[in-house]
């Protein structure tokens, strides 16, 4: 009997359209509201939306098994395949779509860069899961895949930001980032999380036993994600008001090349694993971690580095709405993937 998302889960897309609304609809009703959460920063750092961040970041990195990332080692050719394609095709496949789609919408453009920076590692256990994929593989993928981020974002950021858009002819976007602001934004919303993440499973689980962690701890913290990504929203729509006419087409604008990109890395991560010898499970876990991405992290760098009201964090918002539904038809795709090569 094939798994079934949660309620919360399943309407994923529904409630950050909610969101949306709502966040607009509040700019518009109580026009000091921008000012207030504007106000309430320290230097570039907006005090509710940092909370907001990290709190989002939490739950996915808790849940993470870091003591099952040796399996991987295991299996060397499908941990290659699973690092080449997610780690040096993804992001730049993202980058060339980026550009192909979006290079007369520059702030777009670079936000959708961000995007294909880092892998997903909190919703890929839900739809490998789904997909009937390797649980403790996709674990051990998620644990080495938030390593990497936490390591190597930074550089990976302005790699393509400040050295491959000049050599792609995109020129005078003068955004002048160093590596060090952007790793004192990934520090900020990925480290502090992943530290607080890597403690407390030690210590709950030390002194409550890991049963009790993953049967009541988990269960309760993990809609504290969903609940900060939707205050996120709402503050930052709450000021884009004026963008509530354009709101649409821009949606659609950054939603298709992330369709292409879901899309030809699932099925190019397929077909190579099936190449190198992963059984289904196998292929199902390396596939869905190489299509999704992690939004969280892309959202609070593009606030961190570019601001609450660019249009690099309201693409990284676009992400989440367009990955649910994707990723659910990917599910399908799978499976039928397994009776045709299975």
């Amino acid at each position: 009997m094939k798994k079934r998302l949660s309620f919360l889960d399943q309407y994923l897309t529904i409630w950050i359209f909610i969101a949306m609304i709502l966040g607009v609809g509040i700019g518009y009703c109580i026009p000091s509201i921008p000012n207030t959460i504007n106000a309430m920063s320290s230097g570039t750092t907006n005090i509710p939306l940092a909370i907001g961040l990290i709190l989002m970041m939490y739950p996915p990195l808790t849940k993470v098994d870091f003591s099952k990332m040796a399996l991987v080692f295991q299996k060397p050719k499908i941990l290659l395949a699973s690092f080449v394609i997610t780690w040096i095709v993804g992001p730049f496949l993202m980058f060339l779509l980026s550009i192909f789609f979006l290079k007369n919408y520059p702030d777009y453009m670079t936000g959708l860069i961000i995007i294909g920076l880092a892998p997903c590692i909190a919703m890929v256990i839900v739809w490998s899961e789904l997909a009937e994929g390797n649980r403790e593989l996709t674990a051990a993928l998620v644990g080495i895949n938030s390593l990497l981020q936490v390591l190597f974002f930074s550089v990976y950021a302005y790699f393509y930001l400040e050295i491959m858009l000049p050599l792609f002819g995109i020129k005078g976007l003068a955004l002048h980032i160093t590596i060090a602001q952007i790793a004192s934004t990934v520090g900020l919303y990925l480290g502090i999380p992943f530290l607080l993440a890597v403690v407390s499973r030690y210590l709950i689980r030390k002194f409550k036993g890991a049963l009790w962690f993953n049967q009541k701890f988990v269960p309760t913290i993990s809609p504290i994600t969903l609940i900060a990504l939707l205050f996120t929203i709402i503050v930052m729509f709450s000021l884009k008001g004026a963008m509530i006419v354009k709101l649409p087409i821009d949606v659609l604008r950054v939603a298709l090349p992330l369709v292409f990109f879901f899309t030809i890395m699932f099925l190019l991560m397929f077909v190579v694993g099936k190449k190198v010898g992963a059984n289904y499970s196998d292929n199902a876990s390396i596939s869905f971690t190489a299509s999704g991405n992690n939004f969280e992290l892309a959202i609070a760098v593009s606030i961190g580095v570019f601001g609450i009201n660019s249009g690099q964090a309201f693409a990284g918002v676009i992400g989440p709405l367009v990955e649910v539904p994707a990723l659910i038809t990917l599910v399908n795709v799978a499976f039928w993937l397994k009776r045709k090569l299975y």
